[in-house]
């Protein structure tokens, strides 16, 4: 087993502005590459590392709130216990992503591939999942009341014990998830592919 790279706060800093210049499509730009880094408990709020490579990386109880991390590959990260409050996660890969606990609360993840993920006990309250792949992903005890979960696909998810009180479910694909315990007062389930 590798060990994750760790990084100084100035390298941190010198690989964001690096992606900030490609992003930008400057010839001295480079696209970040925090694959398998150890990123835990790092201050990343509203940094920009959309398209960046996170795939792997322990980002336990770091604050990304604010931060913008459209199209990143997240897939397999460790995101337990991590602030993303506010964050702009548009169709990021967090395909196996471990967010156990963490505060998503108003992050935009409409789009996301979170096939796998476990989101167990997190707060989502709020967010925006239009279209988000769920699949088969672990929303046991998760807070999802008065999230947009329109035209998600749940196909398979477990949400038992999950707060769904006011969610927008319209057109949600729900077959086959366990709801078994869940708060659905309120909830939109308009148009919802749903087992009875």
């Amino acid at each position: 087993m590798s060990m994750r790279q760790a990084f100084t706060k100035e390298e941190l800093a010198k690989i964001i502005d690096n992606h900030s210049s490609w992003l930008l499509g400057l010839k001295e730009g480079i696209r970040a590459d925090l694959s398998e880094a150890d990123l835990g408990e790092a201050n990343l709020s509203k940094a920009d590392l959309s398209k960046a490579n996170l795939s792997g990386a322990d980002l336990s109880k770091a604050d990304l709130s604010g931060v913008n991390l459209i199209r990143a590959d997240l897939g397999e990260a460790n995101l337990s216990g991590s602030n993303l409050n506010g964050a702009n996660l548009f169709k990021a890969n967090l395909n196996g992503a471990n967010l156990v606990g963490a505060n998503l609360i108003g992050s935009d993840l409409s789009g996301v591939n979170l096939i796998d993920a476990n989101l167990f006990n997190a707060n989502l309250s709020k967010a925006d999942l239009i279209g988000a792949n769920l699949s088969k992903a672990d929303l046991s005890k998760a807070d999802l009341s008065e999230a947009n979960l329109s035209e998600a696909n749940l196909n398979e998810a477990y949400l038992r014990g999950a707060d769904l009180s006011g969610a927008d479910l319209s057109g949600a694909d729900l077959r086959e998830a366990d709801l078994s315990g869940a708060n659905l007062n309120e909830a939109d389930l308009s148009k919802a592919l749903i087992d009875f």
